[in-house]
């Protein structure tokens, strides 16, 4: 168990500092004019941009499992720099093309200049596509050789860099676009060469050499089910949020409704990093493990009830952040309902891991489609029954993370009995 904790443990926090930009980055558009309408065309665009960034998500998870050797260090790492390429090359002509602003229209119906500048922020979001693969690749490298506390090291260092940058662009009065995306991009680059810094001085290949002879059609085929799966996941939010832009006060919800799964992200992020976890201990010792994923799991849920039923809420998204009391009740109410969401994720990840040891992961994908299936179905529903609203759009996404868990079991259940 106390292996388990000083490994987890970095990652976790890891998760937090990553996700804790995002709050910084609510709080400064905050101060802007029209804050409300900012805070949704932020919340717009990295939704659009998410469905491509999404599809990285499992890189780190890639090269723990196939960089081992030399040869498949190599043929991993150029296989996520051509994918980080392909997969900005389609975001790149949403951003710039009369096509592409005709698609943004359509999908959430905003008007002409809202539309612009979500194809602002999509043309500078571009170059992060590579970035991040570059992240993750070697932060997959250095939790694989369980140097996990110069990931979360690594990790602050960034999030004092994305917040330092707000400041000063927020201070020289720069246009909310250049400050946040800028602030991003630059914090980015400087948490790669550190990474690069510690792979190089402090990494080490597994004793026992695996992967070897790689080929690249191994890769797309773990690689394609699990990019499957974070896309999945990055269209639910554009998803909510379409159905809810055709709503009265249609922009405030999704403000609301923005913060607050930006809040829940903290605890979603750090329950996620089981993945990297049965990776890289196995299935081995489950009863021990199994203490330890409830005891994580309680913990994560009662930190975002504290937040939630205290007036820590108001004290940090009203005084701190500066955001209206009309968009911190509603956001409050929304992040209520994620408490639910912790235990599901942590149970779901769990079969996530089982399917990623065994190299099957497109039971994973499986899983993800029929979520966002369901999370539109319900979605559309509500819609027609006129039920839709901040509080029944949380539970929409509850419900698909609910029915994702069951159909990844069922995958891994498969896997087990050879079917």
């Amino acid at each position: 168990m106390r292996i388990y904790w000083a490994f987890y443990w970095p990652l976790a926090l890891t998760a937090v500092g990553a996700v804790l930009s995002v709050q910084f980055q609510n709080a400064t558009l905050a101060r802007y004019p029209e804050a409300v309408t900012e805070l949704a065309i932020l919340a717009l665009s990295l939704g659009v941009f998410s469905f491509f960034n999404a599809s990285q998500q499992f890189i780190a998870q890639l090269s723990n499992v196939y960089a081992r050797s030399r040869q498949g260090s190599r043929r991993a790492w150029r296989f996520v720099a051509v994918t980080s390429c392909v997969i900005t090359a389609p975001l790149f002509l949403l951003a710039t093309t009369p096509t592409g602003a005709w698609l943004i229209e359509l999908i959430f119906s905003i008007d002409p200049s809202v539309v612009n500048r979500v194809r602002e922020y999509l043309l500078l979001l571009c170059p992060l596509i590579f970035l991040n693969g570059q992240r993750h690749y070697f932060t997959g490298l250095l939790a694989q050789a369980r140097l996990t506390g110069w990931i979360t090291a690594f990790n602050f260092v960034y999030l004092g860099t994305v917040i330092t940058a707000l400041l000063s662009g927020l201070a020289l009065g720069a246009p909310a676009v250049w400050v946040v995306v800028g602030s991003e991009t630059f914090a980015v680059c400087l948490l790669i060469a550190l990474l690069i810094f510690a792979y190089r001085r402090f990494y080490t290949l597994p004793e026992t050499p695996e992967h070897a002879d790689v080929r690249y059609r191994e890769l797309v085929k773990f690689f394609v089910p699990v990019s499957t799966t974070g896309v999945m996941f990055a269209l639910s939010r554009p998803i909510l949020f379409a159905f809810v832009a055709r709503m009265p006060d249609g922009l405030l919800a999704i403000a609301a409704l923005r913060v607050a799964f930006d809040f829940s992200m903290i605890f979603q992020q750090a329950a996620n990093q089981f993945r990297h976890f049965f990776i890289t201990f196995g299935f081995t010792d489950l009863k021990n493990k199994v203490r330890f994923m409830v005891a994580v799991a309680s913990g994560l849920t009662g930190c975002m009830l504290l937040f939630s039923l205290t007036d820590l809420a108001d004290l940090i998204w009203n005084t701190s952040m500066g955001l209206s009391t009309e968009l911190t009740d509603l956001a409050i109410d929304v992040t209520l309902i994620m408490c639910l969401m912790p235990a599901i994720i942590i149970y779901r990840n769990y079969y996530h891991g089982r399917l990623m040891t065994e190299r099957k992961t497109s039971g994973m994908a499986y899983a993800s489609i029929i979520r966002v299936i369901g999370i539109y179905a319900a979605a559309q529903t509500l819609f027609y029954l006129q039920w839709l609203n901040h509080i029944t759009a949380a539970f929409v996404l509850i419900l698909g993370f609910v029915i994702e868990a069951y159909f990844a079991r069922r995958a891994a259940h498969l896997v087990d009995t050879g079917s």
